[in-house]
C-alpha cells in the first residue's frame, strides 16, 4: 500500500489549510484565551466548519455524514493543529461519534449520529477517573433499577464537558465495563468547568443517583471503547503531526532570516545538524501517521499497535520540535508575541491525553511481546 494521498483528500487538506488560516489563525486562539471565552470556541466558527462537512467526515452517509474515512478526517486534523483552531472536532466527532458508531445500537446511532454530522449535537466522553489515562480502570457503577439504571461516580479530564449536550459514560455493571448516553443537564449530574494549560477547557463530572434509561445504554462496551481509544489517539498524533510541522517551518525561516556577527545563524553547523534531526523525524512522523489513518479505515488488525506506535513516535517529536523551536529563536521564543507558548502548552496537553508517549511505548512492547 502506498502511502500517498488520493486526489480527494488531498483537495481536502489543501481545503483545510485555506480555512484554518483564514477563519481560525494563532490569532483567534490569542483573543479566545485573552477573553476567557466560556466556550472556550467560537460558535460561528463550528457553523463555518459544519457548513463544509468537516462534522461529518467519518460518519457514515446513511447517518447524514459524508463516509470520507479517518485518513481524510487525519488531514483536517494536522491542519488543525498547524493554527490551533480550537472546536469540539476531537470531543464529538473524532471520540464520540467513533464511540457511537461502534458501540452504539441502530436507534441510538440513527438519532444522534446525523445530530453530530449537522453541528447541532455535541457529545463528550466522560472515562478517565484518576490522573492518567486508563481504559478499564472505572470505579464509577451502574445498578439495575427494574429495566432502568442508576449511576454513580466521578470523572475528570472530560474534553469540553462543560458544553456538551449528552455524555457517553463508562461504568461498571456487574463487574463488566458498560457504556451510557446521559443528558448533560440530567438531575444529578454535577459538571465543573476546568481550564488547561493550553486555554481548551474539560470538566469534572460527578454523578450522583443518575436515572438511565434501558435505551440509552450502548450495545457495545469495553472492547469498543478500547478501540475509540485507539483510534482517537492516531488522530491526536495527527494533531501533533500539524503542530510540530508548522514549529518546524516557522523556525527555519527564522535561521534564514535571523543574523549574528554579520551571517545568518542558519549558516552555524550546530543549527544545521538540530534542524536536519528536526526533518528527519517529521519525515517519518509523517509515515508513521498516514499508515495508522490508513490501519483504521481498512479496520486493520495491528491497529492497536499502530496506534500505539503513532503517539509515542509523535508525542516525542513533538516535544522535540516545540523545545527546539523555542530554543533556536532564542529568548524571545519565550516571550507571549510570539507564538511558540500556544504550540508548546498545546503539544503538552496532547501527549498527556489518552497515555503519554512511555505509556505507549510500554503498551507497544507489550502488544508485541517484548
Amino acid at each position: 500500500m502506498a502511502l500517498v494521498l488520493n486526489e480527494e483528500q488531498a483537495l481536502l487538506k489543501e481545503s483545510a489549510k485555506a480555512f484554518f488560516n483564514l477563519r481560525a489563525p494563532i490569532s483567534a486562539i490569542r483573543k479566545l484565551r485573552d477573553e476567557n471565552h466560556p466556550d472556550g470556541f467560537e460558535r460561528s466558527l463550528w457553523i463555518q466548519m459544519t457548513d463544509l462537512g468537516f462534522t461529518g467526515i467519518t460518519i457514515p452517509e446513511n447517518y447524514g455524514g459524508l463516509g470520507f474515512g479517518f485518513v481524510a478526517l487525519g488531514q483536517l486534523l494536522e491542519e488543525n493543529g498547524r493554527t490551533l483552531s480550537a472546536s469540539p472536532i476531537i470531543s464529538s466527532v473524532l471520540i464520540s461519534a467513533t464511540l457511537l458508531e461502534l458501540a452504539g445500537s441502530e436507534a441510538q446511532k440513527e438519532k444522534i449520529l446525523p445530530a453530530i454530522a449537522a453541528g447541532e449535537l455535541l457529545v463528550s466522553l466522560a472515562h478517565q477517573e484518576k490522573a492518567h489515562h486508563s481504559t478499564d480502570d472505572i470505579e464509577s457503577s451502574a445498578q439495575k433499577e427494574g429495566i432502568n439504571y442508576v449511576l454513580n461516580g466521578s470523572k475528570t479530564f472530560v474534553l469540553d464537558g462543560h458544553m456538551a449536550d449528552k455524555l457517553i459514560v463508562s461504568a461498571k455493571l456487574a463487574g463488566e465495563t458498560a457504556l451510557f448516553i446521559i443528558d448533560a443537564k440530567s438531575e444529578g449530574v454535577f459538571i465543573e468547568k476546568t481550564t488547561l494549560i493550553d486555554s481548551r477547557n474539560a470538566a469534572k463530572v460527578t454523578l450522583s443517583n443518575v436515572k438511565v434509561s434501558s435505551t440509552d445504554k450502548l450495545v457495545g462496551g469495553q472492547n469498543e471503547l478500547n478501540k475509540t481509544f485507539d483510534i482517537s489517539s492516531i488522530g491526536l498524533s495527527a494533531e501533533m503531526l500539524g503542530i510540530a510541522s508548522e514549529c518546524f517551518e516557522r523556525t527555519i525561516e527564522y535561521l534564514k532570516e535571523r543574523k549574528q556577527f554579520g551571517v545568518t545563524i542558519g549558516s552555524f553547523q550546530a543549527l544545521q545538524h538540530r534542524s536536519a534531526k528536526m526533518f528527519i523525524e517529521i519525515e517519518l512522523c509523517k509515515s508513521v501517521v498516514l499508515k495508522a489513518l490508513y490501519a483504521i479505515d481498512s479496520n486493520s488488525e495491528n491497529l492497536a499497535e499502530l496506534a500505539s506506535m503513532a503517539k509515542s513516535k509523535l508525542g516525542q517529536t513533538v516535544k522535540l520540535v516545540t523545545n527546539e523551536a523555542i530554543q533556536m529563536h532564542g529568548g524571545i521564543g519565550m516571550t507571549d508575541d510570539m507564538d511558540f507558548g500556544f504550540f508548546i502548552k498545546r503539544a503538552r496537553i496532547l501527549q498527556q491525553t489518552f497515555g503519554d508517549y512511555n505509556y505507549h511505548l510500554d503498551r507497544y512492547a507489550s502488544l508485541n511481546s517484548y
